[in-house]
Parts: structure tokens; C-alpha cells; sequence
């Protein structure tokens, strides 16, 4: 069948090559339609009754919910028996269900071809060969375009040559006559023809022959010049390097006599039909290089041996060194398994055809060959194939320098790498094939460079052994393509999203096995594909020679770049498995796992990679690197088929693939290491090798073991995540995998021996990780130890002196080579790597500082790292080459020591134990308990542990019983009774038993006696065993003092009964000796007391206590004490009987505290009498302390009135008044006469007489802002928070004002604030009670500066300053000192102040237009001061008015300055407005108000009705002094007040006014309710006074029923602009202090009545006027 390719194109062309992966967006992935956990084919797990090649099944683990919490602990579970078949599969519990964390729209990734039939080694050998068979015969002449034919059948040319070769060769086939045998190997024994032998003969005489004897003759100088290429021979590390300096040069150096030129004579010979010139007899292979055989060359590995095998490594795998090819390093990842030449391949019709030859290559130079293939393979510049470096600085397991090669399945991919060269390469970057020649590396005579045409290395005719006259007409190959170099790797694919991928993996299963299914006709269609098909199919086609089918594969994706399957803690921090053990992304760094010390992370084996397959996609044999465990996750997709071979079976396994293909491993010995080789399993079965098989499918886990070798391939499209970890058992395998990477100069993923040191630095190093790590440390330090002493024993042989190397100083140092101790980590990873085999050089180095190259201590000196002489190396001579250690030989061993005293722990406390044991008969329990919590310290199962501790307990028992008997104490044990008597009855009782128990004698002794019985001492034990016998020898005292207690002493006897009561026990004489003690002592206590005063209760309990001892109640000290009691008691009743009375009698009192002194009483009692007693006496020395000091002529000298306040209260707690109080009293309220005369100043009089003082604060501090002198004239300016409308360069009237103050208040800027049309002044809105919603941006607004009618709201009476002068000349007069003093003494200062700088201002003469701004300014000031100016404002009006005239009407004259508040309701007009009430008189009976009848001031004439009231007072409803009746009207009339606003209606200044929603008219406030009509008053006498001036306005005193549209019919009336929009009395704008200091002002409350029945008894002020301040 012919060739089957993928159809379709390659991906990387749709997608666009040149966009990187990460910047790439497709269609996103439908995950509906791929197999998930659960669902499709992932819940069928039967297994299978039978497999191809008859392989059993490798185990299947399904672990509990509790099993699965633990990766590493499950994975140590199942290790013994998954460990015997190599890999196992591992199925969640049903609750892991993680969501599938990639992105799949930007998800894309680069593929890898795999042509199955050219990884299989047999078939890739084969196919090889006869391209190589076929180049040869070209070169000849002749076309092998057709493969011979027998029998009618092709001849396969490659097993006719193994045939004859396993056979003993040509030679001896012919002489032994094996032809026929040969041909029934080969399958033509059906039908064997009389001249098949002949047939075969002649086939193998014509084809086979003539290129087996050219291989013989040349194969061993091809091999010499690869491994000059390589840097040295194939030989196995550490053995240095055979070859010498002569032919490490270039190509030009090698001598006619080498190898290589002898092969080109040969070549070049037939060439030219000459004859073959004779070759050398073979000489023997260098004892440390290849083991040469059939020439002085390569060593065959199929040739027989001449000599035995070499010791095998510790995986049984011959010591044979991977060649570090240059060629290899630079792009093998590009290196292809198709034919470059010509190669007979048979068609579908079983002819042999040949295939186009591929494009030119890159030419073989030194062994840097960049084989450009078939097809041109990518250098994506998105790091590699799959994006092999990571963004995040991690390591990857392929190495920095190198590009990864496409090899599916790898974990160890990095290339071979080359050993140092004394001179590096030559730089071919800018050269073109063919522009140099490769044997004496110039470059004239172009026209005479001969190219090879397979690998385009030039070589000038003349420089050809024998020389080439002109050039040939016929293909001409060098002999390194000739003999083949064994190289093999996948090409890179194209890139795909994973949609785009799964519609090419299932376009290919389809159209693959759509033709190939059977018809089903109970399904009536095709049979569809099973696992077991898929299986067949595979293995089929690897095995095909005549079939071709390629794949493609996204193996190897970096997780870190293209984002991992599962979900991470980075991107999905909530979600539960981003931080499940088992995900694959945690699973590495688990802390039983030994990477967690690698301190960088390393792709592909800490990091996961992804794997994306299709059908048939596979991943060769191959073990994982280190050795290490690995886990395997499906996300989804169709099935995986692993294949497992155990450890056990790793030799064979090798073995066996060495005997399968031995000309791979002639080139490659390293083939196992680069995953591109498939060998069937019933090959490996017949060579003994165990192979399981098992299916992995969605949502399961495959687990490998280590150095178990497994491959598989893939059934559909799917996605796999997979990374390695390592636990414990880990280690072993670790150093073995290290040394077989040594072995074939192949460079691990990371340093063993710094993982071992970074597991030791470790503070928390438990024993278990002490258990393994110790062997290792061990085993390394003596690896380490064993590589110093050999060199330096080396070093010390070149020459004798004295080594600085062995620690010696300076000053005695002879020898040149530099010794340094450096344990920094080395920042570039190469300077870490052994520049020969590769191994990191951690802990020892020596490096050469003329070529800068590294080389660990195996190889130092011995490796030709420059030209210096290898003794001179080993010398250091002239400090060219350094020895460096990471750490002395001290420290290591220290740090060794450390960890292996620690894994020794264990051992160390059994040795403790048993050392206890047996050296003492008792040991005593505190050295037993000792050792018991030291054992439990230890992390570890240590045997007798258990025993100890069940001893030990037991004895502890024992001990802290004896402890009850020696320390309790009598008294605890009482209290604790009573605490358990009131918690808990039941635990009392049973702590009563136990109490009992302890308490009995019997129980000692029983205890000492099992004490004895377990053979142990302990302090406790002694102690109880001294108490017994102390117990034992009181008994016998107390029964001799019991017996002749007249002759004993209380004291004596006291001191031998607290003996007893300290043993806590039952004594029987103990209770006796106590009953006798205590009758002893009451009778002492008698004779005391009579002598001594006792209190009541003192006497009651001492009779008492002595009936309780069974004293006689005809005893007489107990009669004695009961005259006591009955005293006693008879003066506490008369005592308690004159304090209860509400006027105490205070003689009778002090006369019972004096008789106390001679009787028994309750100190309580006294305590009162006495407190009674001393009150009266401090309250009376006070009261009159207080008054006489109130008549001190020195003001000063007079008691404070908080002071007498304060004593006056204090009073009140007594039952009645010293004698002086009534004058105290007296003059106290002659004080608060005063200081509510201050109250009606600021018109507080019905406040309480606290306010006063704090309204007065208020006033003050008010009056020092506006009356600040600091505050000069200035021209409007705006606030801080709006932009500044007058220009900063204008000047100023008054420049130093200050500008961050505004409005009648004089503060700064604070919430709303509204600007005045006319001064552009800018004032609060809190300050005119303007609320904020009733503001628009286009409304105007005059300030009551500009326009006297627009009224300042105000919530107190401003006092004129004369008023508040003549207020203070009464302090003088007072009996106390005020507390308002300050306050008042501040405020009048600030008046007159004010006053004086403001009166050069106030002069009619000097006034003038200019002083408009300043008048005003001063105005302002004053209208917002909490006190009266009243000359200087009507003065600043007047002239305002005058300059500045905005009302019609010249302003009154002011006189007061009164409250602007509405008062509040009364609770009479409360409750009516609740119950609906119009008329007083309907409220029910008890809620009705008292009315009383007030006997009027003798000064008040009622008849004269009315008096009329000075000009312009501001309208108030609260006005002093006023009746309730009268209402201020025009003209002096007196009229009764009708409803009307809470202000003057105005006239409007504007028509915009009329819109404003802050000077809408709102209702008035109703005030018929509160019964009060201000009296009317007549202005003539001051209007007939302006002479000047128009006259003023009467109607802006009128009262507030009264309009001026009524009487003048003319002007818009304007409503009050400060009124609250709420409905509701007292408006939202009421200050609360206001509300605090106006309580129920117009009402008759029963408050009011009790003030006017004091004030009516007192014959005071007249109660009607008092009700009205």
C-alpha cells in the first residue's frame, strides 16, 4: 500500500507563522464534544480479555475519598505491587472533578510528524540501510531503482543482510552451504525453487556484497572522524579521552595514515576503477576507548567480540558514551527519519520506486550539520517548538543553549553535547554549502569544490585522497553519508488551536478507517472503531516497510506558557483544585516530595507539560529522567494505551533493544535517551522482557515508577498533562539515574548532590527525612571525599611540595595551583557543568582560566581543556587552573554528621532505654518519665515506646495518689465542699467518697505495698512512705496526752492536734484531741473578752461557739456574755429608732453614740449614728463659713457661688437645717436676683439660671469675631471655593482685612452662602435662616445691610452695652462672686473697644459717598455682635440710607434689639392641637390648666392701660415686659393682633424677587393661639424730631397684623425671606439652643404657677411681670 500523509494543510500556514502562539485567537473548543470524566468511552473500564501480543494488564487503583487527600501517602501504598509492572492507572473518587482551566481560543500549540514506520528501530534500520545501499551503487554507476526480485517477490535486501551477517558473513555462508536456510528465514520455504540459493547468492553477491566490504574498510575512519567531531571517542565516561592532540585540530592535521584518509583512498579508488590500495592490519582500540574489533576504528556493535564486554552501569547498560556531535547540538530537533537521497521504496504494487531526492542540505563541517529537510522546518521565534522558554525565569529540562528537539514524548530531550575543543569551530554562520573545503578549510578555487550530494560539504578535487582530475557526472557522496550517521528526530508540524487540531485528528480517523470497517448489518452501517482495532492498526503500520502513514503530535507544550489544564491559585483563586494535592501543578512541590529543595522550578518535570494527540500519535520507549515517579492526567479525549515495563526488567529491556537494532546504537549509544524508538512488544516478550498494557481515558491518573521504561500511543484526539515528583523511596534511583547520565556524557536536569545539601540546610529536617537522606549524604560525601583525595594525589605526584590545597598557609605554600572555598551559588548554570561529561560539578570544580572551561574532579587535569601539558595542569602552573570547593572537607562532613545523628534518633533512645533498664533495679520515675516524653518528641515508631508509656502511666498513677495523701491541706478540702455542695449535690457526694478514701490509713499502706510491687522509686513514694510512719508516732502521743491532759499545755497540746490535722487522715484520737484543744482556748478567749470591748455580733457568735464546745449554760462567763447581748440589742433598736424619724433628734443621737463605747453594738450602727452626727456638724460649720465670708468688704475674699450652690444641695440630704441656713439662703437669692436680671438682658428670663453663663461664652465669643480690629475694610471679595471675581491687583479699601471672612458674622466660608446683589457680600444662609432648597443660581438677594427692612434673624435679645456697664456696677453689691464675671467683663471690653475705633467713623460732618464701603462694612459688624451699639448702628443706617438709598423710607431709629423666634407652642396647646381643640375650655377636667390669681406689682397703675413704647423696636414675639394683650400698632392705637408672618412684610427691591424661591410667600405662622397681641405704640415724638431726613416708616414698627398693602395701597409686599419651608411650628431652622432657652414661654404650666406663688409669698416682683420676662 502506498504512502498514507496527512491530508489538509499544516496549520502554521492558517494560522499565520509569523504571529506568535500567544497573540493567536480561534474558534474556541466545544468540550461537548469530546469524552469528559463520566461520560463516553471514560466509563467503560472492563478489562480486556485479551491484547495484541497477549500482554496483561497493569493494576487499577480506585482510592476512597480519604485515600485520595494524600498523593504521596497513596502512592507509597501502592508502590510494592505497582512497582512490579512499572506504570499503573489511578481513578479518582467521584467528588475530583476540576473544570478544564485552558483558554482554548488563544490556546495553540506546534505539532511534531511521526512516520510510525520509521520510529519502530527495526524498521527505521532497515530503511537506513538501503538508503545508504542505495547511494552507494549510485555512486557506482548503478541504479538500484527496483528491489531484486525472488520467487516473484520483492527481495528485502536488509534482512538478507542480517541473515547472512548473524551467520558468520558471506564467506561462510557460502562455505557452510546455509543459502536455503536463509531463504526459509526470509519466507520462501512454502515454495522452495531449485535455484533459490543461487537467486539469494547472486542478490546478495551483486547488491549486498561490494557495500559490506566498502563499510568494512571505511566504516572505522568515518567513526574516527565522528569522533573527532564529538571531541573524543565513544568511549565510557570517566576514562579520559584516547585520542591525541594531533587529531583534535582541524581536518587538515589528520595524517595520510589516519582512518579517514585511507577511506577517502578507497573511495575515490573505485571511483576511478583503480585498484583498492591494501589496507593496515587492524591495530588494537586504546585501552580507554572503543573496544575495536573488526578494524582500527568504531567498534561494530553486532561484530563479534575480541575481548569481554565492559562492566555495565547500574542499569546493566553498556558504558558506551553518547557521541556529543556538534551537528546535534545546533538543530537537531530539525533532523528527519525520510531519506535524503534516492532509497529504493516499495509502492502499492510492490515494486520498488524512489523517492525525490530532498532539497540541498547544509553542509558537514566539523560535524555541524544543519540538515535542512524535505520540508523546511520553522525557527519559530516563539522560543522553540512549543515555546521552550519561560517567560517566569524557570528551568527547563532542555538546556538553554540548545534548541528542544521535536521528539514526541520526551522528558530528556536535550541533544548530545559536544566535549570541549582546544580551538572552537569555525563560524559558518555567513558561509553558503560548499564556500569552504572541509579538508584544508580554504576557500579559492571555488570552481574546483567537489559537493557532496547528500550533505553539500565541499572538498576541492585536489584535496581528495586520490585526487579528482574533474568533477564527476555522476552523484558523488562523501563516505560519512556513505556509511550513515545514525541520526534521527521528528520534524516540527504546524501550529493549531485545539479546535482546528480536533478537526484534523477526527478528519484522519474517519477517513483511515472508514475504508478499512466492515458493514454491520444489524447496525445497518459500518462497524464502528474499537480500542482493540485502533491497537492492531498501530502496531501494523509501525511494523510496515511498504506502509507510510504520518501523524502529528503537540507533545511537550510548556504549561507556564500556553497555561495549564488544571486550574492555579494565580488565575483561579477560589476554586478548590488550584490547590488540590492532586493537581498537577502542587503535586511536585508536595512537602513529601524531594523537589520542593530544587530551588528553581524545571519544565517538564516540577512545571507540567501538555500533550495534545491525535490517533496514532505516539511516545516512544523510553524512562523517565532521574529516574523519577511521574504522573500522568487525561483532561479529556479518546483513549491513551500505555505500555510498562518494571525495573526489574530494565537491563533486559536495554539489552534487548542493543540486540533488535545494533547499527542504531553504532552511532547513537544514547538512543534510549532521545524517545524516537519504538520496539514492539512481542519482540521484548521473546527476550524475556515483562510488558503490561494498560488504557488511560478521561479524568484518570497513569503513575510510572521509577526507571521503569514505558511508551504508548494515542486512539483519538485528546489532551494529557504530565510532571514528575519524587518521594522518598525516590533518592536511590535519583543517584543512579545521575551516574547514568554521567556515564553517557548526557547533562542532568538539575544537581543530586545540591538537592541532598538543600534537603540537609533544612531547619525543620525531620527523621524521616533523615532516614533517607543520611545513606545519601553518606554515600555522597564519600563520592566527594574519594575525588579530592585522587586529585589531589595527582597533583601531589606531578611534584613534591607542600599543597595549600591541604590547608597550609600562604607564607609555606609552594605549590602554584589557586585554591578557593566558595559557597555562593554560581549564577551561570555552565559554570556548574563539566564541560566533558556533562555532570554539574557542585560541590568541587576545577577550572581552566584560559578557556574558561569547567571540569569536575573526575576528569580535571586529564581533560585537554587548553594547551597546556596535563602535568602542568595538575600543577596549576603560573595560576592557570583553580580548584574550587563549595565547601571544606570539614564542613561537609559536619553537615553529614548532623543529619545522620538525626536519622539515628531513634536507635539512640532504645539504647537510652535499655541502658536505664538495666543499670538500675529501681529506676526512679522521673528519669523513666524523662525518657518517655523524649521518645514522644521523636517523630518515629520506636518499639517499647508503648510499654514504657503504659508503665510509666501506671506509676504516675501511683505517684500522684501518693501526692493526695502528702499535700492536701485540711482547709482546701473544706472549701472545695462548699463550691461543689452549691453547683452540684451528685459531684459532691461522689468527691465526699473519694475524700473519705483518701482519708483512711488502710489505703497508705495498700499503696505503698503495689508502689513496692511495680519496682520503681520516685520522691512522691519516699514522701508517703515517711507520712506513714510520722502518722504511726503521733498516734502514740496523742493517746499519752489524752490520757494526763492536766499536765499538758494549750499550746503543747495545739501543737501536737495541728501534727495530726496535717496528715488530712482519720485519726481516732485525732477528734478527741481537737475537742479538748478547743475548750481550752474558749475559756482563755472568756477571760479576754471581759476585758475587751467586743462587738454585738462578736458576743453572740462567742456564746455560741462556746454551747457548740458543750460548755454549761450555767456557766459564768456564758451568763456573762448573755447581760452583754441583751444590752446590746436594746441599743440598737433605739438607735435605728431616731435615725428613721424625719426630723432627727440629734441631742438623743449623740448621747447613744456616746454611751456605744461601754456596751456591745453593731459597728454598722454606730457607723450611721456617727455619719449622722458628723454631717450636721461639717453642714453647719460651712453654712456659717459661707455667710460670714459673704460680708467680707474684700470682693475678692467672697466665697464663689458654685460654691454656695453647691453646699446648698448638699443640704438637701439632710433631715434638717443647720442653724444660719435661712440667712445663706437669703443671700443666695439675692445673687440669682442678679443674675436674672442678667437673663432678662439677653432676653433668657424664663431660662433656667445655668444658661445664663453659657449663653454669655456664646455672646462672647460671637462678639470677638465681629468685633475683631483686625478686620479692616476691604472691597467684596468671593470665597475660597469660587472663582474670584474682583482681580487680585485691584486696590483694596482696608488691605489688611482679612479676605477668608464674611457676612454679619465675620467667619469663614462655611456651607451655603448667598451674595448680596448690591455690596456683593457673601453671607451663610445658616446665619439668615436661608435654607438651601429654596435657593436658585439665578435668584437676587439684599442683604438687611443694603435694605434695613430685610430682617436679621435672631434668637436672643441683644443688651445694649450701657445696660450691660450698669449690670456689672452691681457686682460689687453681690454677697458671692459670680461665675459670669470673665464672661461679662470680656464682652463689655470688646463693646468698648469697638466702640472707640469705631467713633472716629460716627461723625455726620465728615460722612461722604467715598465711606459708603466702609460704612457698610461697620454696619455689618455691628448688626452681627450679640450686644447693642445702638448710636453707631442708627448712625451707619441713616448714612447708608443717605448715599445708598434702597427702601422709600429713611430707616427708624433703634432702640432694643429683640428675639426674632417663634415661640414654641405650650403643652396646653400641644395637647389641643392632638385632640383636635379649638377652645380651652372643651380639654377634659385633668388636663385642664390651674388657674391661680397673682397679686399685681404695687408700681403697676391698671388703670392707665397701655404705656405707649419707645420708636422702632425690632418686632419680637417674645418682647420683655410686655402684657400679653397689647400689640404695638401705628399711631399708639391698641389694637388686638390678628395672624400674620413671623416678619414685616417688606417691599420687594427687585422684581426677581417675586420668582425666588428663598423670599416666596410662604403661610404665616399662626399665632392666635398663643393669646398674645404686642401693644401698639405712637412714633410722632421721634418723627416730629427729623428735620433733615424723611421721616421714618411707621409701618416697619407695626405690628405683625399689620400690611402695608392695607394702609398705603402702594409696593409689593414681601414675605418674611428667613421663613422655614416647613409647616410644622418652630421650622427646620431653629437653633436648638433656642429651643433649650425658651421652655414653654407663652403658656400657664404648673412650673409657672409654683415660680408665682414663691414669688407672691415673698411679696418679690409681681407675678404677672415675672410670668412675662
Amino acid at each position: 500500500m502506498g504512502a498514507v500523509m496527512l491530508a489538509g494543510n499544516n496549520g502554521s500556514q492558517a494560522n499565520g507563522s509569523g504571529i506568535p502562539l500567544s497573540a493567536r485567537k480561534a474558534q474556541a473548543l466545544d468540550l461537548s464534544t469530546v469524552e469528559r470524566r463520566g461520560q463516553g468511552s471514560a466509563s467503560r473500564e472492563i478489562p480486556k480479555p485479551t491484547r495484541p501480543f497477549g500482554l496483561l494488564e497493569a493494576p487499577t487503583y480506585r482510592p476512597t475519598e480519604e485515600e485520595f487527600k494524600d498523593p504521596m501517602e497513596y502512592v507509597r501504598k501502592i508502590a510494592p505491587e505497582g512497582s512490579k509492572y512499572g506504570i499503573v492507572k489511578i481513578i479518582p473518587p467521584d467528588s475530583w472533578n476540576p473544570e478544564f482551566a485552558v483558554d482554548t481560543e488563544r490556546f495553540h500549540f506546534r505539532t511534531r510528524r511521526q512516520e510510525l514506520n520509521s520510529i519502530e528501530g527495526g524498521t527505521r534500520a532497515n530503511l537506513n540501510y538501503l538508503d545508504q545501499l542505495s547511494k552507494f551503487h549510485k555512486q557506482h554507476g548503478n541504479n538500484l531503482n527496483r528491489f531484486p526480485s525472488v520467487d516473484k517477490r520483492p527481495l528485502d535486501l536488509y534482512k538478507l543482510k542480517k541473515a547472512v551477517e548473524t551467520r558468520g558473513g558471506f564467506d561462510k555462508v557460502c562455505k557452510q552451504k546455509k543459502w536455503a536456510e536463509i531463504g526459509r528465514d526470509l519466507g520462501y520455504s512454502g515454495k522452495i525453487m531449485s535455484s533459490l540459493s543461487t537467486s539469494l547468492k547472486n542478490s546478495y553477491q551483486k547488491w549486498l556484497h561490494p557495500y559490506e566490504e566498502y563499510l568494512r574498510i571505511v566504516k572505522p575512519g568515518v567513526h574516527q572522524l565522528l569522533e573527532y567531531e564529538n571531541g573524543g571517542p565513544f568511549t565510557p565516561s570517566p576514562a579520559p579521552s584516547p585520542m591525541k592532540k594531533s587529531h583534535q585540530h582541524t581536518p587538515s592535521s589528520l595524517g595520510g595514515d589516519s582512518p579517514a584518509i585511507r577511506a577517502s583512498t578507497v573511495l575515490n579508488a573505485t571511483l576511478q576503477n583503480e585498484a583498492v590500495p591494501p589496507l593496515e592490519p587492524p591495530r588494537p582500540a586504546a585501552t580507554s576507548g572503543f573496544t575495536a574489533v573488526n578494524a582500527g576504528g568504531f567498534t561494530a556493535v553486532n561484530a563479534q567480540p575480541a575481548q569481554p564486554a565492559p562492566a555495565s552501569t547500574p542499569s546493566s547498560f553498556s558504558t558506551i558514551n553518547a557521541t556529543n556531535g556538534i551537528h546535534r547540538e545546533v538543530d537537531s530537533r530539525n533532523s528527519t527519519p525520510l531519506r535524503t537521497g534516492e532509497s529504493p521504496m516499495i509502492s502499492a504494487k510492490n515494486t520498488p520506486d524512489l523517492r525525490p531526492s530532498a532539497p540541498g542540505v547544509t553542509p558537514l563541517s566539523n560535524g555541524q550539520a544543519l540538515n535542512h529537510l524535505k520540508r523546511q522546518l520553522s525557527q519559530d521565534t516563539e522560543s522553540g517548538a512549543n515555546g521552550d522558554s519561560d517567560g517566569a525565569g524557570r528551568r527547563s529540562k532542555r538546556l538553554k543553549k540548545d534548541a528542544a528537539p521535536t521528539v514526541a514524548g520526551s522528558h530528556m530531550t536535550q541533544p548530545r553535547l559536544p566535549t570541549p575543543r582546544l580551538y572552537p569551530p569555525r563560524d559558518r554562520t555567513n558561509e553558503k554549502p560548499g564556500d569552504r573545503c572541509e579538508t584544508c578549510g580554504r576557500a579559492d578555487e571555488p570552481s574546483t569544490i567537489l559537493l557532496c550530494d547528500s550533505c553539500e560539504a565541499g572538498y576541492h578535487r585536489h584535496c581528495l585522497e586520490p585526487p579528482l582530475k574533474t568533477t564527476p557526472d555522476y552523484d558523488w557522496h562523501c563516505p560519512k553519508c556513505l556509511v550513515g550517521t545514525g541520526e534521527f528526530g521528528f520534524e516540527e508540524g504546524g501550529v493549531y488551536s485545539l479546535k482546528q487540531f480536533q478537526e484534523k485528528a477526527n478528519n484522519f480517523k474517519e477517513n483511515h478507517f472508514g475504508p478499512k470497517m466492515p458493514f454491520d448489518p444489524i447496525l445497518n452501517m459500518k462497524k464502528p472503531v474499537s480500542e482493540e482495532d485502533v491497537e492492531r492498526e498501530f502496531w501494523r503500520l509501525v511494523e510496515s516497510i511498504t506502509e507510510t502513514v504520518e501523524v502529528e503530535y503537540g507533545a511537550d507544550v510548556h504549561s507556564t506558557t500556553h497555561g495549564s489544564g488544571f486550574p492555579t491559585i494565580e488565575r483561579h483563586p477560589r476554586d478548590p483544585f488550584a490547590t488540590h494535592p492532586w493537581n498537577l501543578n502542587i503535586l511536585p512541590y508536595n512537602p513529601e516530595s524531594l523537589f520542593r529543595h530544587i530551588k528553581s522550578d524545571i519544565s517538564g518535570m516540577t512545571v507540567p507539560w501538555l500533550y495534545v494527540g491525535m490517533v496514532f500519535s505516539t511516545f516512544c520507549w523510553h524512562a523517565e529522567d532521574h529516574y523519577t515517579y511521574s504522573a500522568n492526567y487525561q483532561h479529556f479525549g479518546a483513549t491513551k494505551t500505555w505500555y510498562g515495563i518494571p525495573r526489574e526488567d530494565a537491563a533486559k529491556f536495554e539489552e534487548a533493544m542493543r540486540e533488535a537494532v545494533p547499527e542504531l546504537f553504532e552511532t547513537q549509544p544514547d538512543l534510549l535517551f532521545q524517545l524516537v524508538t519504538l520496539l514492539t512488544p512481542d519482540q521484548l516478550k521473546k527476550a524475556g522482557v515483562r510488558v503490561y498494557a494498560l488504557d488511560q481515558r478521561a479524568g484518570q491518573f497513569v503513575i510510572t515508577f521509577p526507571q521503569a521504561y514505558h511508551a504508548g500511543f494515542n486512539h483519538g484526539f485528546n489532551f494529557n498533562e504530565a510532571v514528575n515528583f519524587a518521594p522518598h523511596d525516590w533518592e536511590p534511583f535519583g543517584e543512579v539515574g545521575v551516574r547514568r547520565l554521567r556515564d553517557f556524557r548526557r547533562q542532568p536536569c538539575f544537581s543530586h548532590d545540591e538537592l541532598l545539601l538543600a534537603a540537609a540546610s533544612r531547619k525543620d529536617t525531620s527523621i524521616k527525612t533523615a532516614k533517607w537522606l543520611a545513606p545519601a549524604l553518606e554515600r555522597m560525601r564519600e563520592r566527594e571525599f574519594q575525588a579530592r583525595k585522587d586529585f589531589v594525589a595527582k597533583h601531589r605526584e606531578t611534584r613534591d611540595h607542600v599543597c595549600k590545597i591541604e590547608g597550609i598557609s600562604d607564607a609555606e605554600v609552594q605549590c602554584e595551583i589557586d585554591f578557593a572555598v566558595e559557597e555562593d551559588d554560581v549564577q551561570e548554570e555552565d559554570h556548574n557543568i563539566c564541560s566533558y561529561c556533562k555532570a554539574y560539578s557542585y560541590l568541587s570544580r576545577f577550572v581552566c582560566k584560559r578557556s574558561s572551561k569547567v571540569v569536575c574532579l573526575l576528569h580535571a587535569g586529564s581533560v585537554e581543556c587548553c594547551e597546556v601539558s596535563e602535568e602542568n595542569r595538575f600543577l596549576g602552573t603560573n595560576g592557570d587552573h583553580s580548584l574550587v570547593f563549595r565547601i571544606t572537607n570539614e564542613v561537609l562532613k559536619v553537615t553529614v554528621q548532623k543529619i545522620a545523628d538525626k536519622a539515628g534518633t531513634p536507635e539512640a533512645w532504645a539504647t537510652k532505654l535499655d541502658n536505664l533498664l538495666e543499670d538500675e533495679p529501681k529506676p526512679q520515675l522521673k528519669s523513666l518519665r524523662s525518657l518517655l516524653i523524649e521518645g514522644e518528641r521523636i517523630d518515629w515508631e520506636l518499639p517499647g515506646l508503648l510499654e514504657l508509656k503504659k508503665f510509666v502511666e501506671r506509676c504516675t498513677e501511683l505517684a500522684e495518689e501518693a501526692v493526695n495523701y502528702t499535700t492536701r491541706k485540711q482547709q482546701n478540702r473544706r472549701k472545695n465542699e462548699r463550691a461543689w455542695r452549691r453547683g452540684n449535690a451528685a459531684r459532691a457526694a461522689e468527691i465526699d467518697e473519694r475524700e473519705r478514701e483518701f482519708r483512711k490509713v488502710e489505703n497508705i499502706t495498700k499503696l505503698l505495698k503495689d508502689a513496692d510491687a511495680l519496682s520503681f522509686d520516685s520522691p512522691e513514694i519516699t514522701a508517703l512512705r515517711e507520712r506513714a510512719n510520722n502518722i504511726a508516732e503521733f498516734q502514740k502521743n496523742a493517746q499519752a496526752a489524752l490520757r494526763d491532759c492536766t499536765q499538758q499545755t494549750t499550746q503543747k497540746l495545739d501543737e501536737l492536734l495541728e501534727e495530726g490535722k496535717g496528715f488530712n487522715v482519720d485519726i481516732p484520737e485525732l477528734d478527741k484531741l481537737d475537742r479538748m484543744v478547743q475548750q481550752m482556748k474558749w475559756y482563755e478567749q472568756a477571760r479576754e473578752y471581759r476585758n475587751k470591748a467586743q462587738t454585738l455580733q462578736e458576743v453572740i457568735d462567742f456564746i455560741q461557739q462556746g454551747l457548740d464546745l458543750s460548755i454549761s449554760e450555767a456557766d459564768p462567763h456564758i451568763l456573762h456574755f448573755q447581760e452583754q447581748k441583751v444590752q446590746g440589742e436594746l441599743w440598737e433598736a433605739k438607735a435605728k429608732e431616731l435615725m428613721s424619724v424625719e426630723n432627727v433628734h440629734y441631742q438623743q443621737l449623740d448621747a447613744l453614740s456616746r454611751q456605744a463605747s461601754t456596751l456591745p453594738v453593731s459597728p454598722e450602727t454606730l457607723a450611721a449614728v456617727d455619719a449622722i452626727l458628723k454631717k450636721q456638724r461639717d453642714a453647719q460649720e460651712q453654712i456659717l463659713s459661707l455667710y460670714e465670708r459673704s460680708k467680707n468688704p474684700d470682693f475678692r475674699q467672697r466665697p464663689k457661688y458654685k460654691e454656695v450652690r453647691e453646699a446648698m444641695d448638699a443640704l438637701n440630704e439632710l433631715n434638717s437645717k443647720p442653724s444660719g441656713t435661712i440667712d445663706l439662703e437669703k443671700e443666695q437669692k439675692r445673687h440669682e436676683d442678679w443674675m436674672r436680671r442678667g437673663k432678662k438682658l439677653f432676653g433668657k428670663a424664663n431660662a433656667p439660671l445655668h444658661i445664663l453663663h453659657n449663653h454669655m461664652k456664646t455672646v462672647e465669643e460671637k462678639n470677638r469675631a465681629c468685633f475683631d480690629l483686625a478686620d479692616q475694610p476691604r472691597m467684596p471679595v468671593e470665597p475660597s471655593s469660587r472663582e474670584h471675581t474682583p482681580d487680585d491687583s485691584q486696590d483694596v479699601d482696608g488691605s489688611g482685612s482679612s479676605r477668608d471672612v464674611f457676612c454679619i458674622c465675620r467667619k469663614p466660608e462655611a456651607g451655603m452662602m448667598i451674595e448680596c446683589e448690591l455690596c456683593h457680600e457673601w453671607y451663610h444662609g445658616k446665619c439668615l435662616k436661608i435654607a438651601r432648597g429654596k435657593v436658585k443660581e439665578d435668584d437676587k438677594y439684599t442683604c438687611p445691610i443694603c435694605d434695613y427692612r430685610v430682617k436679621i434673624p435672631r434668637d436672643a435679645t441683644r443688651p445694649k452695652l450701657e445696660d450691660l456697664q450698669a449690670w456689672q456696677d452691681e457686682l460689687l453689691t453681690l454677697p458671692f462672686q459670680p461665675e459670669e464675671e470673665d464672661t461679662l467683663e470680656a464682652i463689655i471690653s470688646h463693646g468698648l473697644n469697638f466702640r472707640d475705633w469705631v467713633g472716629k467713623y460716627i461723625n455726620p460732618l465728615m460722612s461722604s459717598p467715598d465711606e459708603l464701603t466702609t460704612q457698610r462694612f461697620y454696619l455689618r459688624k455691628l448688626e452681627g455682635a450679640d450686644i447693642l451699639l445702638s448710636n453707631e448702628i442708627n448712625f451707619f443706617r441713616q448714612e447708608l440710607h443717605k448715599w445708598a438709598p434702597v427702601a422709600p423710607q429713611p430707616p427708624p431709629i433703634l432702640e432694643v434689639s429683640l428675639s426674632t423666634r417663634k415661640p414654641r407652642p405650650t403643652k396646653q396647646q400641644k395637647l389641643m392641637s392632638q385632640l383636635g381643640i379649638t377652645n380651652p375650655e372643651d380639654l377634659p377636667q385633668h388636663l385642664r390648666t390651674k388657674q391661680h390669681s397673682f397679686k399685681q406689682r404695687k408700681s403697676t397703675d391698671s388703670s392707665k392701660g397701655p404705656q405707649p413704647l419707645q420708636p422702632a423696636p425690632e418686632p419680637s414675639h417674645t418682647p420683655p415686659g410686655l402684657p400679653r394683650s397689647m400689640s404695638i400698632g401705628v399711631g399708639g392705637e391698641q389694637s388686638s393682633a390678628a395672624p400674620s408672618g413671623f416678619f414685616d412684610p417688606l417691599p420687594i427691591t427687585s422684581s426677581s424677587y417675586t420668582n425666588s424661591p428663598i423670599f416666596s410667600t410662604a403661610p404665616p405662622f399662626n399665632q392666635a393661639a398663643q393669646g398674645m397681641s404686642p401693644g401698639a405704640f405712637n412714633l410722632s415724638s421721634h418723627l416730629s424730631n427729623s428735620t433733615t431726613n424723611p421721616p421714618l416708616d411707621p409701618a416697619m414698627f407695626s405690628g405683625p397684623g399689620f400690611s402695608r398693602a392695607e394702609n398705603e395701597g402702594g409696593g409689593s409686599p414681601m414675605a418674611n425671606p428667613f421663613a422655614s419651608s416647613s409647616s410644622q411650628p418652630g421650622g427646620a431652622m431653629d437653633s436648638m439652643f433656642a429651643d433649650l432657652t425658651n421652655p414653654e414661654e407663652m403658656g400657664t404650666s404648673h412650673a409657672d404657677e409654683a415660680l408665682a406663688v414663691t414669688a407672691a409669698a415673698e411679696g418679690g416682683e409681681d407675678s404677672g411681670e415675672f410670668l412675662n420676662v
